[in-house]
């Protein structure tokens, strides 16, 4: 399923095989968190515009709304939303456990209230494959316990137990459900998801416990949740030489492009984030000169595109002035574009990076990158 094929330090090149087509890594997941990209982005424009290689769909959301007997019933998510290409769904642990004063935790699962009409659920490892397996992703995520950063010790070493336990239970309910006649993808994978805080010890530990279980892949969880960025960028370090060489690493819910280049770097092969669709929304556009602010009365009567540098349609045919008048009138149109340019330049990044691995020269590229493309013109 995952094939490296190169590396320059600790940075991989490599590529992922799955039913659904195949994945060039390091890759950059485009977040549809409903089935759908924010900013009126369609499932063809993915493909044809923006250099989509994989979406990661929300399990919790999707199970909410519509419900995943009805998506499963429509064939699942690929026909559902009309893309074609991998879909990772993720557990709908984050979900739940962000729903702090709502959720009861207990050995079997949690219990909750819908965000969206106060229903009392329950999602525990075999719900969480069920539901996942109802949808029909390509990559179904384990369900593990998000632990708040900070957190005391000894809970965290206690939840790493806890999540280590239901990932053994998510890997036998899998087998399970795929081996059944009926089921929508029999070739489902399974990805585990290292869990410590920012407890170096206890993330290596965690790392050597779920390897072990010879999964399809490894997600690094708990970061980016509002730590410093060079603690998280300890935490993969930490984990990097227990993560196992033949199998994908995921980095779940990062980041910015200084971000994805510095893990990169690291050793990370697949991301994932928000950001560049819901920055976007609000005008905030990634270019290769830094981050842009379309909201400053600077760009009120400027004609140049987002980024010169850029090839996206948005680049070519719109600029900046008219853009940015979109935004502030509130038309769909000005969100729409901006969103388009953000995956574009996300993906482009993602393109480069996976260029200079095979050029070996991605130390060189890294180091001209990772402070200016985050740092705000």
């Amino acid at each position: 399923m995952f094939k490296l094929m190169k590396t320059e330090g600790t940075a991989r090149r490599g590529e992922l095989a799955t039913v659904h087509g195949t994945v060039q890594t390091p890759a950059f997941q485009n977040v549809a968190t409903a089935g759908a990209i924010k900013g009126a982005v369609s499932a063809e424009d993915l493909r044809s515009v923006c250099k989509t290689q994989i979406l990661l769909c929300n399990t919790y959301h999707l199970h909410v709304r519509p419900g995943d007997d009805v998506v499963r019933a429509m064939g699942g998510l690929h026909k559902f939303t009309g893309w074609e290409g991998p879909i990772l769904t993720d557990s709908g642990g984050f979900q739940v456990f962000s729903l702090a004063s709502l959720n009861k935790i207990k050995e079997e699962g949690v219990w909750f209230q819908s965000h969206v009409d106060g229903r009392k659920l329950f999602i525990g490892p075999e719900e969480s494959m069920r539901i996942q397996s109802n949808l029909g992703s390509t990559i179904a995520m384990a369900f593990d316990e998000c632990v708040e950063n900070p957190a005391e010790y000894s809970y965290a070493k206690e939840s790493c137990a806890r999540t280590t336990r239901w990932l053994v239970r998510c890997q036998e309910e899998m087998k399970r459900l795929n081996a059944l006649p009926d089921t929508l993808n029999p070739q489902q994978l399974l990805f585990g998801i290292n869990q410590g805080c920012t407890y170096a010890d206890l993330r290596r530990d965690h790392m050597k416990e779920i390897a072990d279980l010879d999964l399809d892949g490894y997600a690094i969880g708990g970061l980016a949740v509002g730590e410093p960025k060079e603690v998280m960028y300890e935490m993969i370090s930490e984990v990097e030489p227990f993560a196992p060489q033949d199998k994908i690493r995921y980095l779940m819910g990062v980041g910015t492009p200084g971000n994805i280049l510095e893990a990169v770097s690291r050793g990370v092969d697949l991301f994932d984030c928000v950001m560049p669709t819901r920055n976007a929304r609000h005008g905030q556009i990634y270019t290769w000169e830094g981050i842009r602010n379309l909201n400053n009365a600077r760009y009120a009567t400027d004609a140049s595109p987002l980024d010169p540098q850029c090839g996206c349609p948005t680049c070519q045919k719109y600029s900046r002035a008219y853009i940015r008048h979109l935004l502030r009138a509130g038309e769909m149109l000005g969100m729409r574009l901006c969103v388009i340019h953000n995956l574009y330049f996300y993906n482009t990044l993602m393109e480069r990076i996976r260029e200079e691995l095979d050029a070996g020269t991605f130390t060189a590229f890294h180091d001209k990158y990772v402070d200016l493309l985050d740092t705000r013109i």
